[in-house]
């Protein structure tokens, strides 16, 4: 009902009165119920909360607002029976709207009574709580869920003191940590915790004074246990007020961090004993960097090695320590971008001390980060390896001189094997070629013919030299040599070959040692040098410079390690030069630049055998487009040389002919040089061994022995001739070779004739040896090797072993001198 009035309030009567105050509550549900429950009134308020219009809820039951489970329940009826019976009735439940709606309803139920007292009716007056129930049961489930988690800590003590101190309510990490039940420490005052100094110094009271000051104390301490044991105890204490500011209580956290106290003691005492650790360190620089590679500390280690005291060199930049070229190429800031992105980075190079001088690093930086991974600087560590990289470097250059060696020597095997046998060859040709030019005397064809084959005669021999020499088989003849001499007087001969391409400038000082050489050799080495110098001359020509100088070499001077007195002979020209990846290859033999038909590649290998079997050694240098320069070191010979002297009258005298034996184990050999020994007047016996050449001189009276060095069978030529000499002083003996290492001793003792030879030479070999063994029966000379000691005359199996090539050993496995190649 809506009442429509004006004037004053009093005005109205007083049932209208009482309805408009009704109507005026929109907060509340008033409604009057008849004894049966049916709703006879119904106000503003009670319209907004369900959402009923009068008219559609005057004449129901109030059970309309319940809900099924309640009806069911009969709820309603007991509502109205406690209200009659009890005079009041107060529920709060579940009640629902018109739109279905549900709303926690606080209801109050009274009975209505007329004047005579007796019960009418009843008054309801509902309130919609839902806002306020929510709430309440969110604070209920917040503080359960609170409840939950402090008693579920159990590594925390977590509880409550009231202003005072005294303890409140009690956790189970508390009872866990602290010993006390809840029963047993409630009610007591929290001083109890506090060892019996702190509690004499007055701390607790301090403790609480701060918190409430502050509203908040933190620290760390000694706490004691209910068994009177004790914990290192990390405190919290928050003073709690309420919304007047006035101090209620304060809230006590306490965790037992014994294990963190102990680990940090341990961990702070670790950190002392490593910074005396790496303080004792003398051999590495250890020190840190910051992010951005600023020296942060520095150790006795750093200071040794780099020459810096810690003052001068904290706060510095580590690029500090590289060179100026390092620091160019950004390589500082490289290494630390390294660190940082892998982790890591080490390397070796060069780095600078501070007086200036450079050592050899291995350096090491690895990255420090934090817990969270977060960059806080690198560790660095720094070894001086000069030395250790020095003796790799020695070693790697052994290791490199070592191959080499052994390539050549390979190579001069291989050379002189090949040698040998076109010696043999070219012994044939040449025999025959003597036949034939006297055939074709009177035949102008013929005998341009045999020029020819002769000039190729001579070249042939004059390679197969250039292959012994190389290899070192080549038989020679050392003599103390005056090279200021001896290259002025060869000078002429130099300049000639070169033509007009180049300009021959010699500069031998006069004071130049002597040296012990094979004259021969060395001038065909210095024309190899000279010529190969002389092509590879611009177009327009050069100069050519032979120099030399006393030098006393050390084993790092020279890669074959020579050590003493050397005459250093430079050829330098100002011609092309070599490429570096060539220059390695220039001794090879047959290794050449030139086109075809321009060079054998024999020249520099010629060179370095000479070089080599002088005792010495040889080395060039190149620069592309400013020339070269190959130096020999040859020793310095014992004493000054002396002027020639002719040989003896005896070995110029012409031959008086006799009986020969001829011992040579290569049949077309041996036929050559037959009919060159009977051009001589001699009658030829010819052996094919050392063996049946024994038997023979047994045999035979014999004026004259030819014999090969290098035959098959368990006896050299050498050790034929020794044989022989010891059975019969006065024989002649000629050896002949194309190459062996038993030439040097052999050539002390007997007349040696080299391969391919000429009637000629075979005639000066042979006078030789018989002046030599008249004249040696005549004085009763003692030769030099009957002054030999035992050692010296012979040589160990093992050693011939090595020195032969595999297809010249015989079959039947014996060792001896005859196992040596020629």
């Amino acid at each position: 009902m809506e009442l429509k009035f004006s004037g004053s309030v009093q005005d109205l009567p007083a049932s209208d009165r009482l309805e408009l105050l009704l109507d005026s509550v929109t907060d509340c549900a008033i409604y009057l119920l008849d004894r049966d429950g049916v709703m006879r009134t119904w106000n503003k308020g009670a319209e907004r909360i369900t959402g009923y219009r009068a008219a559609e809820v005057v004449g129901q039951h109030f059970s309309l607002f319940f809900s099924r489970e309640d009806k069911a329940a009969n709820l309603p009826d007991q509502v109205l029976a406690r209200a009659g019976s009890s005079g009041r009735a107060e529920q709060e439940g579940w009640r629902i709207r018109k739109d279905g709606g549900r709303f926690w309803a606080s209801s109050v139920v009274q009975p209505v009574r007329d004047a005579r007292g007796r019960a009418v009716g009843f008054a309801e007056i509902t309130r919609d709580m839902t806002e306020r129930r929510e709430a309440q049961q969110a604070l209920y489930e917040s503080e359960r869920r609170f409840r939950l988690l402090v008693q579920a800590v159990k590594d925390c003590a977590i509880y409550m003191l009231d202003p005072s101190g005294v303890i409140v309510n009690w956790n189970s990490g508390a009872e866990r940590l602290k010993g006390y039940s809840a029963a047993e420490i409630v009610g007591q005052h929290f001083s109890k915790f506090y060892t019996r100094d702190d509690r004499m110094a007055g701390l607790p009271s301090r403790v609480l004074e701060t918190a409430a000051r502050d509203g908040h104390y933190e620290a760390e301490g000694w706490r004691v246990r209910k068994d009177g044991g004790r914990f290192w105890a990390a405190v919290e204490l928050d003073a709690i007020r309420d919304e007047n500011n006035r101090l209620i209580g304060f809230a006590k956290v306490t965790r037992d961090i014994t294990e963190r106290q102990v680990a940090q003691q341990t961990l702070r005492e670790t950190a002392r004993q490593f910074r005396t650790l790496i303080g004792g360190v003398t051999d590495y620089a250890l020190f840190m960097l910051d992010p951005n590679g600023l020296v942060v500390n520095w150790n006795v280690g750093a200071e040794r090695i780099k020459g810096y005291s810690a003052e001068d060199i904290v706060g510095q930049h580590l690029s500090r320590f590289y060179t100026e070229r390092d620091r160019a190429a950004g390589l500082p800031a490289r290494a630390l971008h390294i660190a940082t992105k892998d982790g890591r980075y080490e390397a070796e190079g060069w780095r600078v001390r501070k007086d200036g001088s450079l050592f050899w690093a291995n350096a090491i930086i690895d990255r420090i980060t934090d817990e969270k991974g977060a960059l806080i600087g690198f560790a660095k560590i720094t070894r001086d390896i000069t030395e250790r990289r020095n003796a790799q470097l020695a070693l790697q250059e052994a290791q490199a001189q070592r191959a080499q060696a052994q390539k050549m020597e390979a190579l001069g095997q291989l050379t002189g094997g090949v040698a040998h046998d076109f010696n043999n060859l070219l012994m044939i040709v040449a025999g025959h070629l003597q036949s034939l030019k006297k055939l074709v005397a009177e035949d102008e064809k013929g005998r341009r013919a045999t020029d020819a084959i002769e000039l190729a005669t001579k070249r042939g021999a004059t390679l197969t030299r250039q292959l012994l020499t190389f290899s070192r088989r080549q038989t020679f003849h050392p003599s103390l040599t005056n090279l200021s001499e001896r290259i002025e007087a060869f000078h002429n001969m130099l300049a000639t070959s070169l033509g007009g391409s180049a300009r021959l400038v010699t500069d031998i000082p006069a004071e130049t040692w002597p040296v012990q050489i094979d004259i021969s050799e060395f001038e065909l080495a210095l024309v190899n040098v000279v010529l190969n110098a002389r092509d590879a001359m611009p177009a327009q020509g050069g100069i050519i410079t032979v120099s030399a100088e006393n030098v006393e070499l050390t084993p790092q001077q020279t890669t074959a390690r020579l050590q003493g007195e050397f005459v250093a002979l430079s050829i330098a020209d100002n011609g092309t030069g070599i490429a570096p990846d060539i220059l390695p290859l220039v001794f090879d033999p047959f290794f050449t630049t030139k086109g075809p038909s321009k060079g054998s590649g024999l020249g520099l290998s010629q060179v370095y055998g000479f070089a080599h079997q002088s005792g010495g050694t040889v080395a060039v240098t190149s620069e592309l487009g400013r020339g070269t320069c190959v130096t020999l070191y040859l020793p310095r010979g014992g004493v000054a040389p002396k002027p020639a002297q002719h040989e003896g009258k005896a070995a110029l005298e012409k031959l008086e002919g006799g009986s020969a034996l001829l011992v040579e184990d290569n049949p077309e050999v041996a036929k050559v040089t037959e009919q060159m020994v009977e051009q001589l007047g001699y009658r030829v016996r010819r052996a094919g061994s050392a063996k049946e050449a024994l038997e023979l001189a047994e045999a035979t009276p014999f004026d004259l022995v030819i014999s090969d060095i290098v035959m098959a069978g368990p006896m050299d030529g050498v050790a034929l001739a020794r044989t022989l000499r010891q059975r019969q002083p006065e024989l002649p003996v000629v050896l002949v070779t194309g190459f062996s290492s038993s030439v040097t001793e052999g050539d002390l003792e007997f007349a040696v004739l080299r391969k391919p030879f000429e009637v000629a030479g075979l005639s000066r070999a042979m006078a030789k040896a018989v002046a030599e063994a008249q004249t040696a029966n005549a004085d009763n000379v003692i030769r030099l090797r009957d002054r030999r000691g035992a050692a010296e005359r012979q040589r160990a199996p093992e050693a011939d072993s090595r020195e032969q090539p595999e297809r010249d050993r015989p079959d039947n496995g014996d060792k001896g001198p005859g196992d040596i190649p020629a």
